[in-house]
């Protein structure tokens, strides 16, 4: 008799469960199963093989993936899989560093950076160096800095690379870097890249240490292969060349990371670098209609660079995919909203607001979606705007915590040395860094000692107490559960009442300070059983509820069980599946973006891309395209995105919004066609996702007494218009927030035809 986690399991999905030692390499098709077929695996090497749990490595790429795949083992096994690492690259790579840091010349309880943290740190790094960062952006070289780790290039390598480079930019990162990393160091705190470079570091330079984890660690198993980078593969090259026992799992066809460093040559050429590795593809779909699943298998084989697969399913036909022409992106979202509440209300099935999801290429787009749901009163979330870990009230809380933790965190010291306010200004602060470094102290140490540093007799008291607060919660964070030694922090620091008394936003950023505390009240800390009890002994629960904050990615902030309409960017929908989905913006230049025209392996991902972005659906599929959209200021006119060409003509089901057949099909100029005009580049269509913030249309004209809505202050009736071009300004009266002056171009108002 099968054993119960091999029931139900199809014919390839069984092989690769089954398949014991040497390399394996499962070809995973979108909604194949993938994860069952991961946890199904593990069960086996444990219960039919006798591997104890403590020889399996697994990797994800999400804390939420982990999360899932450990219940899933735990409820398999009957039992928890007690000494199994499983975790993202970046927290099992925080895991190994957390014991062997000082052999790399950090201590145990170092700081990890996070994107923020880094990027002010490239700041003030330009800064010291007397580079401009208005003339050299620091998100540019931080970019340059990740790319060159994600390469494991050195500081010290990429200097001797391009410090002579006849690019100026290039000569510039060059001298960046190393300072950068040199800051780090110094703060005893890594970045995000390091957590991925550091032990491939660790396990190249110390023998005895690779040898320990490839001894430890006998089957490695990876899930989204497809998304390594260079740094990624080299460690697991390291952990597994050895014994072979490399399991990976990843579909080509979705490897969509390009931009940020992960090279589909690694899924593309795993049989070359692992030698006999057995291949096996999962090719049976359970998640979508035929219909669907034909549509993005003619979409995908127009791509070279794949290793070829067919997805199948058991779902014959569907409905076929609506392909929505409309006149602008207003118009786009009015009839999105509109169909999503007829079939909410209508639809077989349909009646939770979660079934429904809007895909789209940038960031911008979702601005005229959420005003058309937000009008309408529409319930939504957006996957990828400010994350809770991100907001400014919970930054301000983490940065005392983190000050605690690492008492060398300048990061940290620099953001609350003056939150709550204490009479410590930038004068102080900017003579309390001369002292320190005259004398060879830490902020910290030289905030302590403030009365023999030259700084204005206000801020001595402040810079004291300051120091005193910080030193005796290190104290307490020894033996204090860090949920205690937070709310106790919170509450002698006023910080609740300080942003109370904000008013109405005030009050909801009290509430995220609260809601940081009861997760912290919950928090368990994660048994380490790899480290030593010496090892232990020099870190707190506090350091470790920080790097789990630090960890806390996007896509695990999509709350599933809210009945709310999802809008996300395409690459945040990966790994998620709605019943009913909307790729929005299907337009020439807007997506494919109009760079990738002339480069073939940008758009083979941008194909990619949109693969992911059908895939999505289980039961219906939307697509829709505008003729014209405001970007810049300016309207810019489209072609049907050429990615629809390959769709057969009998998978779709052309329609035109109702304001688009009242005003005729001829009305618009520069119209295109399916089939037609398909690498014409949109003006103003090539920008990157997240840079597109504060490119605010610019509206139409408008007249005095005229009704208009405004996505913050709702409803209003302009009551004076003054200036003219783009220097009008409007002046109006809003029924719940009051008169306002509005400077038209970044106002973004509409009419509020629904008056």
């Amino acid at each position: 008799m099968a054993a119960a986690y091999l029931a139900g399991l199809n014919a390839e999905q069984r092989e690769a469960v089954e398949h014991f030692e040497g390399p394996l390499l499962v070809l995973a098709g979108a909604g194949s199963g993938k994860t069952r077929v991961l946890t199904a695996r593990i069960c086996h090497l444990i219960l039919e093989h006798g591997v104890p749990p403590d020889r399996i490595l697994a990797v994800t790429f999400t804390n939420k993936a982990a999360g899932e795949m450990r219940e899933r083992v735990r409820t398999m096994l009957g039992a928890e899989p007690t000494g199994m690492w499983m975790g993202t690259f970046h927290a099992l790579g925080a895991r190994m560093l957390r014991r062997h840091a000082p052999t790399l010349g950090w201590s145990h309880t170092f700081s990890i950076f996070d994107a923020d943290q880094s990027l002010r740190q490239v700041k003030r790094t330009q800064e010291e160096l007397d580079v401009d960062p208005k003339r050299w952006r620091p998100e540019a070289v931080r970019a340059h800095v990740s790319g060159a780790k994600n390469q494991l290039l050195s500081s010290r390598a990429f200097e001797e690379e391009h410090g002579d480079s006849f690019d100026v930019f290039m000569r510039i990162v060059a001298r960046v870097y190393p300072a950068y990393q040199t800051a780090l160091k110094e703060q005893n705190a890594f970045d995000f890249d390091d957590l991925l470079v550091k032990p491939v570091e660790l396990l190249e330079s110390r023998p005895a240490v690779l040898e320990r984890y490839r001894e430890r660690f006998h089957f490695v198993l990876v899930d989204e292969y497809q998304d390594t980078n260079r740094a990624q593969f080299r460690f697991l090259e390291l952990l597994a060349s050895e014994h072979g026992n490399l399991m990976v799992v990843g579909d080509d066809d979705q490897s969509i990371y390009g931009w940020r460093g992960a090279d589909i040559r690694n899924i593309l050429d795993f049989e070359q670098a692992f030698p006999g590795a057995r291949v096996v593809r999962l090719e049976r779909n359970y998640r979508s209609t035929e219909t669907i699943l034909s549509a993005a298998n003619a979409v995908i084989e127009l791509n070279v660079e794949r290793k070829g697969k067919t997805l199948r399913t058991d779902r014959g036909g569907g409905e076929p995919l609506t392909l929505v022409e409309t006149l602008d992106e207003n118009d786009e979202a009015r009839w999105i909203t509109d169909e999503i509440e007829a079939r909410y209300r209508d639809g077989p099935g349909l009646h939770n607001y979660r079934d429904f999801a809007l895909l789209y290429r940038t960031n911008a787009q979702s601005r005229a979606l959420e005003d058309g749901l937000r009008r309408r009163g529409v319930p939504y979330q957006i996957v990828g705007g400010v994350r809770f870990y991100e907001r400014r009230e919970i930054q301000d809380v983490l940065g005392y915590l983190r000050l605690v933790s690492n008492p060398l965190d300048v990061s940290a010291f620099d953001r609350v040395v003056n939150y709550p306010k204490r009479g410590v200004g930038a004068v102080t602060v900017g003579r309390l860094r001369e002292f320190a470094a005259r004398e060879g102290l830490s902020l910290l140490e030289a905030a302590a000692r403030a009365e023999e540093a030259d700084v204005p007799k206000g801020g001595v008291r402040g810079l004291v107490s300051f120091a005193e607060l910080v030193q005796r919660y290190s104290a307490r964070a020894a033996t204090t559960r860090v949920g205690r030694l937070l709310e106790d922090l919170v509450e002698e620091l006023g910080i609740v009442r300080h942003l109370s008394e904000e008013g109405p936003e005030g009050e909801g950023r009290a509430e995220n300070v609260e809601e940081l505390i009861a997760g912290a009240m919950d928090f368990d800390a994660e048994v380490l059983d790899d480290l030593d009890v010496e090892v232990l002994d020099t870190f707190s629960e506090l350091d470790l509820f920080l790097q789990r904050v630090a960890l806390v990615a996007d896509i695990d902030r999509h709350d599933p069980e809210a009945d709310t309409v999802t809008l996300m960017t395409l690459h945040n929908a990966k790994g998620l599946e709605f019943p009913v989905v909307f790729i929005t913006g299907l337009e020439e230049g807007l997506f494919p973006l109009g760079r990738t025209r002339d480069e073939p392996a940008e758009m083979e991902e941008e194909r990619r891309l949109f693969y992911v972005g059908i895939t999505r659906a289980r039961d219906k599929l939307y697509l829709t395209h505008a003729r014209q959209r405001r970007r810049a200021g300016e309207y810019a006119y489209g072609n049907l995105s050429s990615f629809v060409d390959p769709v057969p003509e009998e998978l779709l089901e052309p329609k035109a919004s109702p304001l688009l057949e009242r005003i005729g099909a001829d009305s618009t100029p520069h119209r295109g066609h399916r089939g037609g005009g398909r690498f014409s580049v949109v003006p103003g269509y090539d920008r990157e996702p997240d840079h597109d913030a504060g490119m605010n249309q610019d509206a139409p004209r408008y007249v005095k007494g005229e009704r208009v809505l405004h996505a913050t202050f709702g409803s209003g009736r302009i009551v004076e218009i003054s200036g003219f071009g783009r220097d009008t300004r409007v002046t109006v009266d809003f029924e719940e927030h009051g008169r306002k002056k509005l400077l038209i171009r970044y106002a973004g108002l509409e009419r509020d035809f629904d008056f």
